[in-house]
């Protein structure tokens, strides 16, 4: 993706492709997408496909695929071991972090039980930037605790930094020097901390994380799954990395991390995942828990056609015109929103706009979920799904007591190759007229509440009628219009 100045001297982001399938979306009437809401419980993880009109809730597999993702997956090799596909997949991921092994996963999380099994011992710590979801809920099922040491402007909602994703490298010391080396599992790298604005984090902060951890002898983790924003940031906010390819820029990162794992489908444009090393320590470990929970080591419990995918998609990570398409969407959402007074997260991030649902929703208590209930506020007004990324992500105390999150935001996912800039422009307007009419959002509280991840599948209930009376005051600002 590129911009281009038009006639008008407007500057608008071009893209650079064709869109040659299409897939048809639904946009019902207001009353419908209430009904819908009232039956997911309030929770948009719960809502059907087929009453949503923009699926903003993520990039996670829901990224278009190229012609030749598509074309790949015609050669994939069916064998249970020793498949052709495998090793074209190992053969990308080598030449594109230059790590000795490759273990094969079916996601993201996967990895994270793999790798929290082998280096999580009851007690322990995992330093890092910032938690995702998963990757806490896989430490601390292991017994072990979790401390995150992201630099100060990371939790501001305003800043012009532009690595908010960075690491604390005083803070890293002061943790080290505190714990004690033994006492530290691993230190965890979060390239595009997802729950905090999808905001990068620099090479360099990369370089001086791991020339401390090595010399402390502590392990360093890198989750790659947000890499190809997190790499579009390098190179345009980094000066000391305009010049570097970006095969160049990986294959460092790979030099710097002991461990990486991804999930394919953020990374990849596809549905798999994996670990890469080049110890051969943990390794040996790692490939043991591979047979009993993934599959045979040479897929993992992945499509051997998804692998094929995900072989070229990787390929064209390393394209800038292809890893630059969500960013440069990223702003100009963000930009649009600006310009209506809707209060975002900036510097724009990566993966997707993300609105200050505690300065919009003003007038609640985080105990009554303000991104939960903008998130549902939301779908009503327009039928756009997007994720809570606030006290709802978090998880209750062993006490029963509730931690509030130190951000309450939604996130408007911009999945790769999938949305047109009208869609976006759509998507502004519906959050415009919502905040204009903010004062008629109100609070949700639980229904059914499980105890592990409860905003994936837990049911909540308005605590007045204000969805009633926020679909009631859309129709009657616009009419007949969907």
């Amino acid at each position: 993706m590129t911009k281009v100045k038009f006639l008008s001297g407007e500057t608008v982001p071009l893209e650079m492709h064709k869109v040659r399938m299409v897939q048809k979306v639904n946009l019902y009437p207001v009353e419908d997408r209430l009904a819908a809401m009232e039956e997911a419980g309030y929770n948009t993880f719960l809502l059907k496909n087929r009453d949503i009109y923009l699926d903003m809730l993520t990039d996670s597999g829901v990224n278009a695929m190229s012609d030749n993702q598509y074309a790949a997956m015609l050669q994939a090799d069916d064998s249970y071991a020793g498949s052709e596909t495998f090793y074209r997949l190992e053969a990308t991921l080598k030449d594109m972090f230059a790590n000795d092994y490759f273990l094969p996963a079916h996601q993201g999380r996967a990895c994270e039980n793999i790798i929290s099994q082998v280096l999580v011992t009851p007690g322990s710590t995992v330093l890092m930037n910032y938690h995702f979801t998963t990757s806490r809920a896989h430490i601390t099922l292991r017994d072990g605790l979790v401390e995150e040491i992201i630099i100060d402007e990371g939790l501001k909602i305003n800043s012009d930094h532009p690595f908010k994703g960075n690491m604390d490298i005083a803070k890293l010391e002061e943790a080290i020097a505190r714990l004690g080396r033994d006492n530290i599992a691993f230190v965890r790298v979060e390239a595009g901390t997802n729950l905090i604005g999808g905001q990068p984090i620099s090479l360099q902060n990369m370089r001086d994380v791991s020339a401390v951890c090595r010399d402390h002898g502590i392990t360093t983790v890198f989750d790659a799954s947000l890499l190809a924003d997190n790499l579009y940031f390098i190179k345009v906010r980094e000066a000391a990395c305009a010049e570097m390819s970006l095969r160049d820029i990986t294959r460092e990162m790979g030099a710097l991390m002991d461990v990486i794992y991804f999930s394919g489908r953020k990374l990849g444009f596809a549905r798999g995942g994996g670990i890469l090393t080049s110890n051969a320590d943990l390794f040996a470990k790692m490939r043991e828990l591979i047979p009993l929970y993934e599959g045979f080591l040479t897929y993992g419990g992945m499509s051997v056609r998804e692998m094929e995918a995900m072989s070229v998609g990787l390929q064209e990570t390393l394209d800038f015109d292809v890893i630059s398409q969500t960013p440069i969407f990223v702003a100009a959402f963000t930009e649009e929103l600006i310009k209506k007074g809707v209060p975002v997260v900036t510097p724009p991030g990566g993966l997707g706009c993300h609105v200050d649902a505690a300065a919009f929703c003003e007038h609640l208590p985080q105990t009554e979920y303000p991104a939960g209930a903008l998130a549902a506020a939301l779908f009503i007004a327009g039928g756009v799904r997007a994720m809570e990324r606030g006290t709802l992500s978090e998880e209750r105390r062993p006490d029963g007591s509730e931690p509030l999150a130190e951000m309450e935001l939604v996130r408007l996912a911009i999945p790769r190759r999938v949305f047109t800039l009208s869609q976006v422009k759509y998507a502004a307007d519906r959050l415009a007229w919502l905040h204009q009419n903010r004062e008629l959002i109100g609070g949700l509280t639980f229904e059914e509440e499980p105890s592990v991840l409860r905003f994936f599948f837990g049911r909540l209930k308005a605590t007045s009628d204000w969805p009633q009376q926020l679909a009631q005051a859309f129709r009657r600002d616009f009419g007949d219009s969907l």
